[in-house]
């Protein structure tokens, strides 16, 4: 577990790909039995439980019995990365068990247990992959930091995947191919331009597929996927955006059916804006906190188990509960609250309360502490064992505020009337009354801004 993990009790981190995804992902790179892949040096940066690798290793021997080369000596060309020890040990299995059907073992550097990141890596023709989503405040501030120092387009709140777009683009040889499945929130928001900055200037971004309307993971979440296809040539300008609505669509024929939107993506950085009216309006746009509005992000606990719940009234001190809302209770376009709360653990003066003017509140946090105490923010800080991670300001839930899903499928922005506290996978935005909010998510709703 190593950076923790996320509400559903999962590693942040590890979200795994459908088998559909991963064959027509390979397909479309070319990595077929229907293709000599001897020569092939591939990568895969973040393995997860081995996704990806089963395929490649199936798919590589069938080449071998096609075009008549050594499986064995091709194996070689196979690098498996993988963080976790614990999911490292689930990789080395599965690798273990489908090299055994062919009677192989596994070449010693095959999979290596590190840092992707941080590794010494030799250049090779196709990275492909799922790499990690994790959230700027999830990253340990070590980790940042060294991330800053080595990729220039880590800056901003960048989630960890830009790192991993960089260092594997950087890593292509002429003409080699990078295919991630991963969140499009880079293509369109500020901490991407440094990405598709990178892009423009040495690289060509062949096709976008868009996914999210189709549920391309095995388990159900909520991370706007797309699946990019980048090739380390810069001739060409291109791309090819295609938008699925049914997952079963990832079919070269299925894809090539549908009207793509055609991204010119040397022109500027900006691929998705309405081109031929920005020159004109550009120069009457201002920033919302020009404007008097505040924005913001919801409190990240660090152990939503523990903190969030719906039970608490008789274990828990009533005046330390705040109505949390979730970003799974934006229904569409209405607000409906699933009845959790937050405990919060600091007093008016945003200090950690004294427990034991709290006993209901030190019961059952001491009763949890060992689930605590794995937080990164505790190890950092001992002392403060029971806090959340961001600092809970009451005040904030009876403000009238937009509420913008971080991560979501959902395409609507919701108005709070003063009644809950947003959870970190929400943003809000504040400053002002509701008719004012009201005219700022019609703005904020239009097409043209959503396409810049």
């Amino acid at each position: 577990m190593i950076y923790g993990n996320r509400s559903n009790g999962n590693p942040h981190g590890l979200v795994l790909t459908k088998p559909i995804v991963v064959d027509f992902m390979l397909d479309r790179v070319g990595y077929s039995p229907n293709c000599d892949l001897r020569n092939l040096k591939v990568i895969e940066p973040a393995a997860g439980d081995g996704a990806f690798a089963i395929a490649i290793l199936e798919r590589l021997h069938a080449s071998s019995v096609n075009f008549d080369f050594s499986f064995q000596l091709a194996l070689q060309n196979l690098t498996f990365f993988e963080i976790d020890p614990t999911i490292t040990a689930l990789l080395q299995k599965r690798i273990k068990d489908c090299l055994f059907k062919f009677s192989e073992s596994i070449p010693i550097d095959m999979i290596v247990k590190a840092d992707f990141l941080l590794s010494s890596v030799k250049s090779c023709d196709l990275i492909i992959g799922n790499p990690p989503y994790v959230r700027h405040e999830n990253i340990p501030e070590s980790q940042k930091s060294e991330y800053r120092k080595r990729f220039s387009s880590f800056r901003h709140r960048s989630d960890l995947y830009i790192a991993f777009y960089e260092k594997s683009l950087r890593l292509l040889n002429n003409r080699g191919i990078l295919s991630f499945i991963c969140s499009n929130r880079w293509l369109k928001n500020q901490y991407g331009k440094g990405l598709r900055e990178l892009i423009k200037l040495a690289y060509k971004l062949d096709e976008v597929i868009d996914l999210e309307s189709s549920s391309p993971f095995e388990e159900e979440v909520i991370a706007y996927p797309a699946i990019t296809t980048i090739r380390k040539e810069s001739t060409g300008v291109l791309a090819k955006y295609y938008q699925i609505e049914n997952i079963n669509q990832l079919t070269d024929l299925g894809i090539e059916s549908l009207q793509p939107k055609i991204l010119n993506t040397k022109s500027s950085t900006n691929w998705f804006s309405y081109e031929s009216i920005e020159p004109f309006h550009q120069k009457y746009l201002d920033s919302i906190e020009n404007q008097g509005f505040k924005i913001g992000i919801g409190v990240a606990t660090g152990s939503d188990q523990v903190f969030i719940g719906k039970d608490f009234m008789d274990s828990v001190e009533k005046e330390l509960l705040l109505p949390i809302l979730m970003s799974k209770d934006l229904k569409n376009n209405q607000i409906k609250w699933s009845g959790n709360y937050i405990i919060n653990p600091f007093d008016k003066n945003g200090d950690l309360i004294d427990l034991n003017k709290f006993p209901k509140a030190k019961v059952y946090l001491e009763s949890k502490r060992n689930l605590l105490d794995q937080r990164h923010v505790v190890k950092k800080n001992p002392n403060s064992w029971y806090k959340t991670i961001d600092r809970i300001n009451p005040e904030l839930t009876s403000q009238t505020k937009i509420l913008l899903p971080d991560i979501s499928g959902n395409t609507h922005l919701h108005i709070d009337r003063g009644n809950f506290y947003p959870h970190h996978n929400l943003y809000f935005i504040t400053g002002a009354n509701y008719k004012k909010l009201i005219i700022l998510s019609a703005l904020l709703m239009s097409d043209f801004v959503i396409n810049q």
